[in-house]
């Protein structure tokens, strides 16, 4: 029994209005460039005026030292906010981008889904925590963004990024075995949205660490494009060197080398993200 089928049989209540767009960034498998497109396309968002909150659900906490968050400066996590002993604004932390911020994660995490055990709700705690985020009385101090980092697992985590998301956004890493794990993780979501979240959609498919000089990230490229059509984002994130240095710096990789291709390929998917939501919100 998975962990969508145990949580299945909770009451769920209907997902409240007006909450920021909500988007997970979501792949059971490991290694894909995960985290770092979550801190780079909210930086990305931000420096183009949106107003964005990364929420990282990693016990790892790589999003969270990415942004340059010390672990001595993750005094209320996003552990904290699950197990009911914080609201999300408490764990907030402002980040060096204007417009970013941050809920830490911290290694309390890896511990969750044994201390919720069978508590009722355990599945929607994310998506209740987001529900009080904007007050709406304060325009200049809502986020018009949420994303969520999630593990590279399919745990109560990740089960409650989806509950709480209206899409997920899928980095796919240009080598052999990427469909192999995005066909486990289309299976997921549709899972979640038959039980849990009748609402969430795939956003789209970003593809990472491309190399065009390889023939088997061309192939790649080429059998998900097949495979997925016009879920598949235009953009393409490439290998960067600056990429990879921008998080022992503790920074996005927007501010470690804003000239770099890996900068210029985050600004244009966080265009193309924009654009998308324009269409859905016109159809």
């Amino acid at each position: 029994m998975t962990v969508i089928d145990e949580v299945y049989q909770e009451d769920r209540a209907p997902q409240p209005a007006g909450h920021p767009r909500i988007l997970s960034l979501a792949n059971q498998k490991g290694g894909v460039g995960k985290t770092t497109t979550a801190i780079n396309l909210g930086t990305a968002l931000a420096a183009i005026g949106e107003r964005v909150l990364v929420i990282d659900l990693d016990p790892q906490g790589n999003a969270s030292t990415g942004l340059g968050i010390d672990r001595r400066n993750r005094s209320c996590s996003t552990y904290d906010v699950l197990v009911g002993e914080a609201p999300l604004r408490d764990a907030l932390v402002a980040t060096a981008v204007p417009r970013l911020h941050i809920a830490p994660s911290t290694m309390d995490l890896s511990g969750l889904e044994l201390e919720l055990g069978t508590t009722p709700g355990r599945a929607f705690r994310l998506r209740d925590a987001i529900a009080g985020l904007n007050n709406n009385t304060s325009p200049d101090a809502d986020y018009t963004y949420v994303l969520i980092d999630c593990p590279p697992s399919l745990n109560l985590l990740t089960v409650n990024a989806m509950a709480a998301s209206d899409a997920i956004l899928v980095p796919l890493q240009c080598e052999f075995f990427a469909l192999e794990g995005l066909s486990q993780l289309l299976q997921t979501v549709e899972q979640v949205r038959s039980t849990l979240n009748p609402n969430l959609s795939i956003h789209g498919i970003v593809l990472t660490m491309f190399d065009s000089r390889n023939n088997l990230s061309n192939q790649v490229v080429a059998d998900v494009r097949q495979f997925m059509g016009s879920k598949v984002y235009n953009t393409m994130i490439p290998r960067n060197v600056r990429i990879s240095e921008a998080p022992s710096y503790g920074k996005p990789v927007l501010v470690y080398d804003l000239k770099c291709v890996g900068s210029e390929a985050y600004l244009k998917l966080a265009t193309e993200v924009i654009q998308r939501e324009r269409e859905l919100r016109a159809s």
